[in-house]
């Protein structure tokens, strides 16, 4: 039998660094790994070049080439084996079996579509097949749709089902969960994709893909804080997923980690397109910097905002999350939370296809590292001295290491 093939020349010299944009060395190498297996550059087998090889390629020391390849190891992308060097994961033996996409948002938010056409792209998917769940153009609707997409899958006797819990909706808990119960008796395998449908401490017993939303929070709110602003605010939407509970409980660990306890509501719940709520807040806070849930959020504030006399970044700073497509379009160009949508989409499939190779294996959060997008609304730039190093500083330290842990 033939071994793995050596071709550890595949892999492509990285662009050079782009100087308007510094990213931790780690992360730069993560990011073209990653990009590389996931347009077929590296195909499964394929021998990764040494650390050592890896390490003049980028610059960079061993430890840190180390550190990203451990990162692709641990999302279940490379398999390393003494004396033979490290190479991509082979494909799971599949047998054209068809998987189901339950995302009642596709279509209302950015980031799943991304992250369904990550999963069609994974070396890992081919030949299976995805059923995809139309979104409605309501989350009301969408929630009665989603009862019924389910029935639909069970009756097609789908290998499995990705499911991005329902947010936004005042029963958005008890579908969620009649959903989970239905595709459990029918003994159909779940993997949630970016949150799970049970209010923090409690987890469910399904696999997780997502990303580390507590550590997002608090490099949100510690970059705004590392730029002089003190008078911080996070705004959410009622009903969110229990990830925003996460960017929060960052939120405010960045907050005691800069020695400012807020005399003032420091969270605020409602739509940024109420013109009356978003001017109490600013009356009552008068705040320097607002940390959003998402992007969405964000540029919805940035439109409101200005009509108030307020100037954005000189007067408010803003940070979002996601780093949708139209965050660097914005009048004010959005500094926000980068997620590898993609990569959560292939990583997905990877943990869906180990679930049905091993059912044995204990539950796991799987998270795809995030990283900080500096742009114009977090006033940055405003810096007369210094910046450029700050801005470096924030880059370095906004690298997340891919984690999966076991949950019980």
């Amino acid at each position: 039998m033939a071994g793995p093939r050596k071709s550890s020349s595949r892999l492509a010299p990285p662009p050079a660094a782009d100087p308007g944009q510094p990213i931790a060395k780690h992360q730069r190498v993560f990011d073209h790994l990653l990009a590389s297996i996931q347009t077929g550059q590296l195909r499964p087998g394929d021998r990764l070049p040494s650390e050592a090889e890896l390490g003049r390629l980028f610059g960079a020391s061993r430890i840190t080439v180390a550190k990203a390849v451990l990162d692709l190891q641990r999302m279940g992308l490379v398999t390393r084996r003494p004396g033979a060097g490290t190479h991509v994961q082979g494909q799971q033996r599949t047998a054209g079996r068809t998987f189901g996409l339950l995302i009642p948002e596709l279509g209302l938010t950015e980031i799943f579509e991304p992250i369904c056409h990550g999963m069609m792209r994974s070396p890992f998917a081919r030949p299976d097949a995805l059923l995809w769940c139309n979104a409605s153009s309501s989350m009301g609707e969408a929630a009665r749709e989603a009862e019924q997409m389910v029935q639909s899958f069970i009756a097609q006797k789908v290998a499995g089902v990705f499911f991005a819990p329902l947010e936004l909706v005042d029963d958005k808990d008890a579908v969620n969960r009649r959903i989970a119960r239905m595709l459990q008796r029918a003994q159909i395998p779940i993997v949630l994709l970016d949150r799970c449908y049970m209010q923090f401490p409690e987890r469910s017993g399904h696999d997780l893909v997502g990303i580390d939303n507590r550590r997002a929070g608090y490099m949100a709110a510690d970059h705004l804080l590392g730029h002089g602003a003190r008078r911080l605010v996070f705004w959410g939407e009622e009903n969110s997923a229990n990830t925003v509970e996460a960017r929060i409980t960052g939120f405010f660990e960045a907050l005691r980690e800069h020695a400012v306890l807020p005399d003032w509501k420091a969270v605020w719940r409602g739509s940024p397109q109420d013109e009356s709520f978003v001017r109490s807040m600013v009356d009552a806070v008068r705040p320097e910097g607002i940390v959003c849930a998402n992007d969405l959020t964000a540029a919805r504030l940035m439109q409101v905002l200005p009509g108030m006399g307020l100037r954005i970044p000189e007067d408010v700073r803003i940070v979002g999350m996601d780093d949708v497509k139209y965050a660097s379009l914005l009048p004010v160009p959005l500094t926000t939370i980068h997620q590898d949508c993609a990569g959560i989409g292939m990583v997905a499939m990877a943990t869906m296809l180990e679930r049905l190779e091993h059912p044995e294996l204990p539950v796991r959060d799987v998270l795809v590292p995030t990283r900080l997008v500096v742009r114009r609304s977090c006033g940055a730039h405003l810096l007369k001295t210094g910046a450029k190093g700050d801005m470096r500083d924030a880059a370095e330290d906004s690298s997340l290491h891919s984690v999966e842990s076991s949950t019980s």
